[in-house]
């Protein structure tokens, strides 16, 4: 039994730090805003058949 609580104990300490990382991801981090152009070449929309 020893080794099966060792194992559980790991898992839940990793998923703790998971957890906690993207926690902090969500509070500390802002994503940017705004937007986005992209130039696509004619010949990309109606390839020649």
């Amino acid at each position: 039994m020893p080794t099966l609580f060792r194992l559980l104990t790991i898992l839940a300490v990793l998923a703790g730090l998971v957890y906690g990382s993207m926690y902090a991801l969500v509070l500390y981090v802002e994503p940017n805003k705004g937007e986005m152009t992209v130039r696509i070449p004619p010949e990309r929309l109606n390839p020649a058949q």
